[in-house]
């Protein structure tokens, strides 16, 4: 997530999409690489996006969200383990570019020494280092866990450690949708995580390793939108 304050660039790290994720004959689920692209609107405003999920090495894989509207650009990118099941961040990058203003910050989740530091344009009160527990991960993760989650059975609830702050986030199953997913209709379960005036809402289809759709709001107003338009 100065002397002039142009808009501010959209979060976009909570509209991280899910993983492609089957479920294996084993309690655990096997990662699989993927690329999605996302028709998105911002404010109105029409974007592109273009999210990727590529083994780096070992148990290790790369996650990237790409966004690119009229008036901004944004790149994030995190790098996670696979440790026996849990998803455990890494490092993590941040870029956003608003007409001619830059920013970038970079995560890193020591899991050796137990905590996670932020570096780059970050807030001075969100510079500290945060003490990490088990089965803290960091938001783009939290959106890979929901598909994962759900199919499980699981509660839909996380510690996001993001942005150097500590969020309890908990969604809701809000009962099922039809939407149109590449020309077709299909039946949805819609999650719901509502965190004071802002809202994000998913729907998850089965068989469909990456939400369907991601829908942002914020003061009762859409604010950020992302439909699925192919994944291969």
């Amino acid at each position: 997530m100065k002397s002039t304050a142009p808009a501010r660039a959209p979060r976009w790290r909570v509209l991280g999409a899910a993983a492609a994720l089957l479920l294996a004959t084993s309690p655990a689920w096997a990662i699989q690489a993927f690329t999605a692209d996302y028709l998105a609107s911002y404010k109105g405003m029409q974007a592109t996006g273009k999210m990727t999920l590529a083994p780096v090495s070992g148990d290790q894989w790369r996650y990237t969200l790409a966004i690119s509207t009229p008036l901004a650009n944004l790149n994030q990118s995190t790098v996670f383990e696979d440790n026996k099941g849990a998803w455990r961040p890494l490092t993590s990058e941040d870029s956003t570019q608003v007409l001619v203003k830059r920013s970038s910050k970079t995560a890193s989740y020591d899991w050796g020494q137990g905590i996670a530091t932020w570096s780059g344009d970050v807030k001075p009160e969100r510079s500290k280092p945060i003490k990490l527990q088990a089965g803290d991960m960091d938001a783009l993760l939290i959106n890979l866990a929901l598909v994962r989650d759900l199919a499980a059975g699981k509660p839909l609830k996380y510690r996001m450690v993001d942005d150097g702050r500590v969020k309890q986030l908990s969604y809701k199953v809000s009962g099922t949708e039809t939407i149109t997913v590449d020309g077709k209709q299909v039946e949805a379960t819609k999650v719901v995580n509502t965190d004071g005036d802002k809202q994000t809402i998913a729907w998850l289809v089965e068989g469909m390793p990456i939400p369907a759709r991601i829908l942002q709001r914020k003061g009762g107003k859409d604010d950020i939108d992302l439909r699925v338009k192919s994944v291969n």
